[in-house]
């Protein structure tokens, strides 16, 4: 039987995805990329805003059309959150939450022996979800999840009902899941978490530690870090992960707002000054880091004179790349019941602003690249004869050649940039 993963959402998602096809895959089904050539289909969801909903809904809408014999699976936050929700989604067959993966197998088993519809969503257990991935299907970096679940309940946030409380995972399991990885001929690794700065709490660690075993297993030549929350980077911490020269100079560092009276709304644990003090230690501890970020516009209470102050924040710090996003109010959270509700016009025209800041950013962090010769990791050929990867900073690189470089680390000189990426010259193939 053939199945295939529609991924919605987070790093975490897709590496969720790739461990219940692993597990599908030894269990005997075919691993393809066409829902229409599937008999199942796994849609692992999020729910982080409305829109991740519609979307959602969506996925679903179009696999049933499109596949109307297989089998459809829903997993992931949107269940776990929602699960009164979930159920009136009929497209679904099967409908797991965050907390049992490992039912995946037998319960369409199951589906496959009754044509019963089965709703199995159970509570958080509290500990790391037992899982790994060795193989990463039409991918070229490998994804590792060490932490899920947050504590920090953000007044906009649906996440820590969706994942629970904050667990990490175990040290011998992550050199285990790592020495496979290595063994698959995967060059980089992006340790991932729902908060991963909070790796380690509930074990006696930090991210750190889990930073050094990443870089220290053989094969492995790059580790990369996903989404960060600011307030766990003190100087020391970043001096000690600058000891890592596997570890690459990118960090994506969420703000959501450089307004002070917002963040405090918002239920953040830091500053504007904390965040720009944070910023201002990697800068100097990783040359030629690439800082990028999350801003939230339109958020509860947000005044012209808050979104100009968030917006000047922006700017000065310069980030790399700016994910601009409107908020999206959320059944169960604090701020979705709060006063200072922003219209959705003036939303938009603050988002439209946004944008504008942040594309300046990216131009200007895009120039100083230019002239620069860096490694790159190459992924994929995006055209005839041209190469699309990263350098370590994550800087989208384009190259001409007649060579395949999928899978290749080589040094390029930088020559230029369009708005999305710059273009290079390989300097040996």
């Amino acid at each position: 039987m053939n199945v295939t993963a529609i991924t919605l959402g987070c790093k975490v998602n897709q590496y969720e995805s790739q461990a219940m096809l692993n597990e599908l895959s030894s269990a005997g089904f075919s691993v393809c990329s066409s829902a229409a050539e599937s008999d199942v289909i796994l849609i692992n969801s999020c729910t982080v805003t409305a829109m991740s909903d519609r979307k959602v809904r969506h996925a679903l809408h179009k696999a049933r059309r499109e596949s109307p014999d297989a089998v459809i699976v829903l997993s992931g936050c949107l269940p776990q959150a929602f699960p009164a929700e979930a159920a009136k989604l009929t497209e679904a067959d099967i409908i797991l939450g965050n907390s049992n993966r490992s039912s995946l197998l037998p319960n369409i088993q199951k589906f496959l022996s009754t044509h019963r519809r089965i709703i199995d969503i159970i509570p958080h257990k509290g500990t790391f979800e037992p899982i790994e991935v060795n193989r990463f299907f039409e991918r070229t970096r490998a994804f590792v999840k060490i932490e899920d679940g947050c504590n920090r309940f953000c007044s906009y946030c649906i996440i820590p009902y969706a994942r629970g409380r904050v667990c990490s995972k175990n040290p011998d399991d992550l050199r285990h899941e790592l020495g496979r990885i290595a063994a698959g001929g995967y060059r980089e690794v992006v340790l991932t978490g729902i908060n991963l700065s909070a790796y380690g709490q509930d074990l006696g660690l930090t991210l750190c530690d889990a930073v050094e075993i990443a870089c220290a297993q053989d094969g492995i030549q790059r580790v990369r870090l996903g989404s960060l929350e600011p307030e766990q980077l003190d100087k020391d911490t970043i001096a000690r992960l600058a000891r890592q020269k596997k570890l690459c100079p990118q960090f994506h560092l969420s703000l959501q707002s450089g307004c002070d009276r917002t963040l405090k709304r918002m239920n953040r644990h830091y500053t504007a000054d904390e965040y720009r003090t944070i910023v201002r230690n990697l800068r100097d501890a990783f040359p030629n880091t690439a800082i990028t970020t999350d801003i939230m516009v339109g958020f509860p209470g947000e005044t012209e004179e808050e979104f100009c102050e968030s917006l000047a924040f922006e700017q000065e710090i310069g980030f790399a790349k700016a994910h601009v996003f409107i908020y999206s109010r959320r059944p169960g959270t604090a701020a979705a019941k709060a006063a200072g509700q922003i219209s959705p016009e003036v939303a938009e025209i603050r988002s439209k602003r946004m944008l504008e800041a942040a594309e300046r950013t990216r131009k200007s962090f895009f120039n100083s690249q230019v002239g620069k010769v860096e490694p790159v990791l190459f992924e994929r050929e995006c055209g005839k004869n041209i190469y699309e990867g990263y350098t370590e900073n994550y800087t989208p690189i384009h190259v001409h050649s007649t060579k395949a470089l999928h899978g290749k680390i080589i040094p390029v000189r930088i020559s230029g940039f369009t708005k999305d990426f710059c273009m290079a010259e390989p300097i040996s193939v």
